[in-house]
């Protein structure tokens, strides 16, 4: 994957020839004390691994940015390059991969392989996370050991995906638990088939944002709409 990564950022796309990739893993995006946690798949070959910014860059980052947006968790509604000026209002951004993987379309063994970086972030973000977005069923299906694994409870058996899902996850100190909402992917298949509408990623963010308590705290600035 690592070879294939940087091959990409050698050879480009034609459209982005005049571009310097970025070529590395991609790390997360947004502040280090996020209340809401989003959680995708992988960076894009020509997205993030282009831009060095999680789902910037891509027709996927354009839908999830814009929904944001709308409703008051960013800045602004597109994200081109990791310094356009975007901010995000208490959430974070991150993927179970770090690395694009080839067909955009990570492996269960790469998923496993780079688990440890999720839980890694997971653990910074702990003492004041609240509330996470999973993004498809892959991305489900990695977050829940991660989670696990950075000391919240998964019930058993796992919680399966479905959109607008909502799972409490406790902690050994039950103000630490975490409200964890499953959402259909951004992407492109999704979305140009009408089985993800903006109205439908808008309402499961205002939803998280809520229960993690980002309504409140925004409520001065009117952010959250």
């Amino acid at each position: 994957m690592v070879a294939w990564r940087e091959e990409v950022a050698r050879t480009k796309r034609a459209a982005f020839a005049d571009w310097t990739y970025w070529g590395r893993p991609v790390p997360g995006f947004g502040p280090p004390d996020a209340r809401l946690l989003i959680v995708g798949l992988a960076p894009a070959a020509h997205g993030g691994n282009r831009t060095g910014r999680m789902f910037t860059g891509d027709r996927s980052g354009d839908v999830l940015y814009q929904a944001l947006y709308d409703v008051g968790l960013a800045s602004q509604p597109t994200s081109v390059s990791a310094d356009d000026g975007l901010e995000l209002y208490g959430v974070r951004v991150t993927s179970p991969v770090h690395c694009a993987p080839p067909a955009n379309r990570p492996t269960p063994e790469e998923r496993d392989t780079c688990r440890h970086w999720l839980v890694q972030e997971l653990g910074l973000l702990r003492p004041t996370l609240s509330a996470a977005v999973v993004l498809g069923a892959f991305g489900w299906q990695a977050a829940l050991p991660a989670f696990a694994e950075a000391g919240w409870t998964v019930p058993r058996p796992r919680p399966a995906f479905a959109h607008g899902t909502h799972v409490r996850l406790d902690a050994p100190d039950r103000r630490e638990g975490l409200d964890l909402f499953g959402c259909f992917h951004v992407s492109q298949r999704n979305t140009f088939t009408g089985r993800l509408t903006p109205e439908m990623l808008r309402e499961v963010l205002r939803t998280a944002a809520r229960t993690a308590g980002l309504a409140e705290q925004n409520r001065r600035t009117r952010r959250i709409r």
